[in-house]
């Protein structure tokens, strides 16, 4: 049998030598024990190192996570004060321009009374001066009216009668 297989692997085929000298198992079996060991502290130590880094870069980033998560509060919570304040100041704001505007309309409603006051007594004075500037002209007028037509009215009695009533009035008063 040993044959057929050997035969086999000559022919191009497959076959298994199991010999252990031919197939320099023994010499594989020593080369990978020592590269096993000696890679086994070499590259052990590379790893763990390696390993090491890894584990402080984490550390690392874990803790820089905490504090922009805890710098990323901060400023929310500022960010919302700051929008509270501001809408403060907004109503705040509107409150003293409604407050200012009203001020506005009704010292300007008391200046369009006052005004209106001051032009109404003026018209009432203006009334007043012209009504007694009319009364003046009507009574010269009837003064020049009665002066001219009382010499052909009044004779010497009549001016006499005249006379003493006037001073009897004026007794009177």
């Amino acid at each position: 049998m040993m044959l057929s297989l050997s035969l086999l692997a000559s022919e191009g085929g497959f076959g298994i030598n199991l010999n252990p000298l031919e197939t320099n198992l023994i010499n594989l079996v020593i080369v990978i024990g020592v590269l096993g060991w000696f890679l086994k502290g070499f590259l052990g130590g590379i790893l763990e190192r390696r390993r090491q880094a890894i584990l402080h870069d984490l550390e690392d980033a874990e803790t820089r996570l905490k504090t922009a998560t805890a710098e990323l509060a901060k400023a929310q919570a500022d960010l919302a004060a700051a929008q509270q304040k501001a809408e403060q100041i907004r109503s705040d704001g509107k409150a003293r321009a409604e407050s200012i505007r009203l001020d506005g309309e009704k010292r300007t409603i008391e200046a369009m009374a006052a005004l209106k006051q001051d032009a109404l007594a003026d018209l009432n004075a203006e009334g007043a001066r012209l009504t007694e500037q009319l009364r003046r002209q009507a009574a010269l007028a009837a003064i020049d009216k009665v002066l001219a037509d009382l010499p052909g009215r009044l004779d010497e009695q009549g001016q006499a009668r005249f006379i003493d009533a006037s001073i009897a009035n004026l007794e009177d008063a």
